[in-house]
């Protein structure tokens, strides 16, 4: 599509000329995020300032009907941010703001650019602690992580974003301004719309400030190193720690390429791996207390000891703990730049991991394509990487779909669901037939409805195609 200038020129008086870019190289760089090689340009970028401009910009794509794209800091996995209808990409970096850390009631407003990492040490310094942490928490935002309901390593024991939304601003598609909820930690009054804003990927309003609930920081730590010799028995071990009563803050699962290809992305990470290594845990507990936290690595160590594993390694220094962490947030960085590939992002309750990892090789045989798997294991929440490598063009295209579609109806089969936190966007849309049925979907779009009857606000996601 193309937009005239008579509305070019209403958004240029909105956000001022300087923030208002038609230039084919912006609009590319705002066209894609971190989900393969896509690239949808918008056909402009608008860069308002605050709520009351993202306000004025949905008035005139709701009047002209116009498709409109909130885009953050492009690090997703599922092409939520991508314009695929092009029209106006809303990019929301100038609303970075951490707007008051309430250290009463232990609670932080912000805005929707302010980087994951960045909130998390801010809080820090006042000795409290906000639990997500997704792998790029280094440059991805709060904003996506609240549309995406992010998890991250630390949710197996503190749970994902939507447990720490209290409240939140937004922008509907015609323009309104509403609060969702109230700066409480109960709330039943009315429909949660504060939830059902959680995890919608974009596509019922604009989210243009955030409440979120923070927990006094924890002061001692111990993390671990297992090495399996197989890696279903990794993915056994798993669920055998909680059943002996021990919760996580975190318990990371890589397989063998995983860590293989990590340390030679990035050299500066040294550890090393026996040949018959086929998998890793990365456990750790926390906690203000350290005779407790070694009682429960004590009973971590009962539990492993019961399969086939090599010499577990303790990080003993802060450094060594550095390392560990910085090892499997490199993870995807280095499978990224080892191959052209796919990412899923599997979910099935804990006991069941082995069932998916044994199945998704199983599957990868029958289609002709390698997977490297990795993942936050303590909530059975599995990336699947599936490699090109040798593939011809013409395998990638038409069989590995195929592939796709049976690990996700395996998944399901095994009561889990198709995403754990990267979300359905425009890469997984056409699969939600496996998961829900058409009562469920219709459901869904009727929501949306409701929100966005012109829809204009990031078409194209979450709902398969008509002629799927």
């Amino acid at each position: 599509m193309q937009l005239s200038p008579e509305i070019l020129n209403k958004l240029s008086s909105i956000v001022g000329a300087s923030y208002i870019f038609t230039d084919i190289e912006t609009r590319n760089h705002y066209g894609h995020d971190e989900t393969e090689d896509y690239v949808f340009p918008p056909n402009v970028v608008v860069k308002p300032a605050n709520t009351k401009e993202i306000s004025e910009i949905l008035k005139v794509a709701n009047e002209y009907k116009i498709p409109t794209t909130p885009i953050g800091a492009r690090t997703g996995l599922s092409g939520g941010a991508l314009s695929i209808y092009q029209g106006i990409g809303l990019s929301m970096e100038r609303l970075n703001r951490i707007i008051e850390i309430d250290e009463q009631n232990l609670q932080v407003t912000v805005e929707p650019a302010v980087i994951t990492q960045v909130l998390r040490e801010a809080v820090a310094e006042k000795g409290l602690f906000y639990p997500i942490d997704p792998s790029s928490q280094g440059s991805c935002w709060i904003g996506g992580n609240v549309a995406e309901n992010s998890g991250g390593a630390r949710a197996v024991k503190y749970g994902v974003t939507k447990d720490y939304v209290l409240n939140m601003e937004v922008v509907l598609p015609n323009g309104e301004i509403i609060w969702t909820g109230a700066n409480t930690l109960k709330n039943s009054t009315g429909y949660n719309l504060t939830q059902l804003m959680v995890g919608s990927e974009g596509t019922l309003g604009v989210i243009t400030k955030i409440v979120l609930k923070l927990l006094p920081q924890n002061t001692n730590s111990i993390l671990m190193l297992v090495p399996f010799f197989k890696a279903s028995q990794a993915c056994e071990a798993v669920s055998a720690i909680f059943r002996a009563g021990i919760i996580p803050s975190a318990l990371e699962f890589m397989e063998r390429d995983a860590i293989d290809w990590t340390l030679k992305y990035n050299d500066t990470i040294n550890i090393n791996v026996k040949d018959n290594v086929q998998a890793h845990l990365l456990i750790e507990v926390d906690g203000n207390y350290p005779e407790i936290l070694f009682s429960e690595a004590e009973k971590i160590m009962n539990v492993v000891e019961q399969f086939e594993i090599d010499e577990v390694l303790f990080a003993d220094t802060e450094d060594q703990k550095n390392a560990l962490w910085k090892m499997r947030r490199s993870v995807a960085e280095a499978v990224k730049s080892n191959s052209i590939y796919k990412e899923e992002d599997t979910v099935v309750p804990r006991y069941v991991l082995p069932e998916l990892l044994i199945g998704i090789k199983k599957i990868g045989n029958k289609y002709g394509f390698k997977s490297v798997c990795y993942g936050h294991a303590g909530d059975g929440n599995l990336h699947v990487n599936i490699i090109k490598g040798e593939m011809s063009d013409e395998n990638w295209q038409k069989e590995v779909p195929k592939g796709i579609r049976e690990i996700f109806e395996l998944t399901v089969a095994l009561k889990g669901t198709l995403s754990g936190e990267h979300g359905i966007g425009f890469v997984q849309k056409n699969f939600m037939d496996i998961a829900f049925s058409k009562v469920h979907l219709e459901l869904m779009e009727r929501i949306k409805y409701v929100f966005d009857p012109n829809n204009i606000l990031n078409p194209g996601k979450i709902f398969p195609d008509e002629n799927n």
